[in-house]
């Protein structure tokens, strides 16, 4: 893989608490970076502004709110999705198949009516702060971890959607059960220079995350909290880079 492929591939969480942050951010990792994740944080504080703001600087947005309520409500949220001109949204898979359908074909009935391309649309399996033991001792999912994922995963696709969001340990399951086509996302990157892996239980470096078969991965606190957050960006595109990986997204 290219350093331009990789660049490609890699989103940026804008997890900061001010417009003007993301803002100043995009703008100093734009020649790096192309897709940008927003997502609760400066969506509440700031709302659809940030969308607009980081898409007048040429940059992709994925929308990260995580849709999970009844079909017509998650519809609806779809629709503004669209409308804002997100490059990319997900949904909690566990909401259902009635539910991701209702996205899909709220989505694709306002894209057609405003003449815009689709998004990608991505169901979310298990949060990566997640492991098997919360999941069976809180959750009460008695199926093994990986299970759990790939059933969601397979739910999603049957539902319609492109892909999912999921750790880089279910991805080989993932693939095997979905196949090459399907979009996985993988959030839970920590580069090979960072040891604290905060509140990710499942956790990969970007190599191992590519090697694997992830189409993107998502990056946050190791370039945002990096004294020189380009340098960080470059070192993680050449690890990226590393593996001979065909783009195909």
């Amino acid at each position: 893989m290219t350093i331009e492929d990789a660049k490609k591939r890699l989103c940026l969480a804008l997890d900061v608490d001010r417009l003007s942050d993301a803002v100043r951010l995009v703008e100093r990792l734009r020649d790096r970076v192309t897709l940008f994740k927003i997502g609760f944080q400066l969506f509440t504080k700031e709302g659809p502004e940030a969308v607009q703001a980081v898409r007048r600087l040429g940059g992709r947005v994925f929308l990260d709110l995580k849709y999970h309520d009844i079909p017509n409500t998650v519809a609806s949220a779809a629709r503004e999705a669209v409308n804002m001109g997100v490059y990319m949204f997900n949904v909690h898979a566990s909401g259902g198949s009635e539910m991701m359908r209702a996205a899909v074909e709220a989505a694709a009935s306002q894209s057609q009516k405003n003449n815009t391309p689709m998004p990608v649309i991505l169901g979310v399996t298990v949060l990566t702060s997640l492991n098997y033991k919360m999941l069976e001792e809180e959750l009460c999912v008695s199926n093994t971890l990986s299970n759990h994922v790939t059933h969601l995963a397979k739910l999603a696709k049957d539902s319609g959607l492109d892909g999912v969001v999921a750790s880089p340990r279910e991805i080989t399951a993932i693939r095997e059960r979905c196949g090459r086509s399907f979009t996985i996302l993988t959030p839970g990157i920590r580069p090979p220079w960072i040891n604290d892996t905060d509140d990710q239980k499942r956790t990969a470096t970007p190599a191992e995350a590519i090697r694997l078969g992830a189409d993107y991965i998502v990056v946050g606190r190791p370039i945002l909290k990096a004294d020189d957050p380009a340098a960080a960006a470059d070192k993680i595109l050449r690890d990226m880079a590393y593996y001979n990986v065909p783009l195909r997204i």
